[in-house]
């Protein structure tokens, strides 16, 4: 595997019959999946996404705009479509992970075999809130404290937020300025993931996911707000999941 900036490979399985690409929430870099690289299927290789400004790569310029930011990043993930794949993306990440997925099912052999979105509202649906991506820097940081993800050492540390804030303004104006268009449904199943004490993302704003695909559909209820991500318990339905998804796999290379 080449190495790319886009992608970090916390433990690369060469011989891995499948890739589960994870795509973070906004303000989130690619260590937040870190951990679970040594807790999947030994049959599965995780690979998550870096963007521009984020984690490693905070030193560049983030990307504000969807339509910028899909053409660079399907680039980089196009040589490692050649495995069996899932895309898993939270809140904004599942925003990202199905619009690409969008894009590559134009070429159905390099798109993935399901898309796995998590805290994520469907996204023919509507915002109702404030734009949060123009709000001034205080109001700003009161809302990501309504969000409760970013630490409050961090919210309350002048310097280190003047330093994290058009990482984050651009973050949100990703998911605020994106416009949703119809398109024909997905043709690989997509599982929704919700925790049930998320404030952010209502039960009723994940159930139309359904809708964008023409497989399969499965509703996840997990313990935990928003951010249930970041909640070890979060690893035994994943889990569960990519261990059938391997053997799925497994039984039609016996067959073939």
């Amino acid at each position: 595997m080449a190495p790319t900036p886009w992608l970090s490979v916390p433990r690369p399985r060469p011989q891995a019959s499948c890739r589960l690409f994870c795509f973070p929430y906004a303000g989130g870099a690619a260590r937040i999946y870190q951990s679970w690289a040594t807790a999947l299927p030994s049959t599965v290789e995780l690979c998550a996404v870096e963007l521009p400004g984020h984690g490693k790569r905070l030193a560049e310029i983030p990307t504000a705009n969807l339509n910028r930011l899909l053409p660079a990043l399907e680039a980089a993930l196009r040589p490692l479509l050649d495995k069996p794949c899932i895309f898993f993306g939270h809140s904004l990440g599942g925003l990202i992970a199905f619009e690409l997925t969008r894009s590559l099912q134009r070429q159905p052999q390099s798109s993935p075999q399901a898309l796995w979105i998590a805290a994520a509202r469907a996204p023919h649906l509507p915002l109702n809130e404030p734009l949060m991506h123009t709000l001034p820097n205080a109001d700003f940081i009161t809302e990501l404290r309504r969000y409760s993800g970013t630490p409050n050492e961090v919210l309350n540390n002048a310097e280190l937020m003047a330093l994290l804030l058009p990482m984050l303004r651009a973050d949100f104006a990703l998911l605020e300025t994106y416009h949703y268009q119809a398109q024909t449904p997905l043709t690989c199943p997509i599982v929704a993931f919700w925790g049930e004490q998320d404030a952010i993302v209502s039960l009723e704003e994940i159930k139309p996911w359904q809708l964008h695909t023409d497989r399969s559909f499965a509703l996840e209820k997990v313990a935990g707000d928003h951010f249930f991500i970041n909640r070890p318990q979060i690893l035994a339905p994943i889990i569960q999941k990519l261990t059938q998804f391997s053997a799925s796999l497994t039984d039609v290379t016996q067959g073939s």
